[in-house]
């Protein structure tokens, strides 16, 4: 059974393939879409993190990714950009946004590979910690309404 989803991003078969190749090598379960409007249908698949193309046809990459940022369900994904677009603003740009890292084209899929775990590595350790705040909410809160009764 695969560790992780991922849904990779790309309207170039080649770096589609490519990039799943070595994610299924390395143990993950990988998605595909060839389009924006794809990756909004398979992301209901709910991927562990996405890597996603900016320059495409008919919807570009940032478009998806504001989307994907508007919703509450699909918000906390991290995002990896893999771009033909290696200008340094645009780089800034995607940082800024908050993508979970910036990777251009052509890329190394061993390098991809490392920063996907390192970025699911993180995201797991950050899922922890929320559930752990939440739990820890939650429990105060019963601590509280037991001592009003006493």
């Amino acid at each position: 059974m695969p560790k992780e989803k991922i849904l990779v991003v790309d309207d170039e078969p080649a770096i589609l393939n490519l990039a799943k190749v070595k994610l299924e090598k390395e143990g993950y379960g990988v998605i595909t879409a060839s389009s924006g409007h794809e990756a909004l249908i398979k992301v209901d698949e709910k991927p562990d993190l996405i890597i996603l193309d900016i320059m495409m046809p008919v919807m570009d990459g940032w478009e998806v990714y504001k989307k994907l940022r508007e919703n509450p369900e699909t918000k906390e994904i991290p995002v990896i950009v893999l771009t033909a677009v290696g200008q340094f603003e645009k780089q800034l740009e995607g940082l800024k946004a908050e993508v979970s890292d910036y990777i251009t084209k052509p890329f190394s899929p061993a390098g991809l590979a490392v920063q996907v775990k390192k970025i699911l590595d993180a995201a797991s350790q950050e899922k922890l910690e929320r559930e752990k705040k939440r739990k820890e909410v939650k429990l105060k809160t019963l601590m509280d309404i037991i001592h009003k009764k006493e």
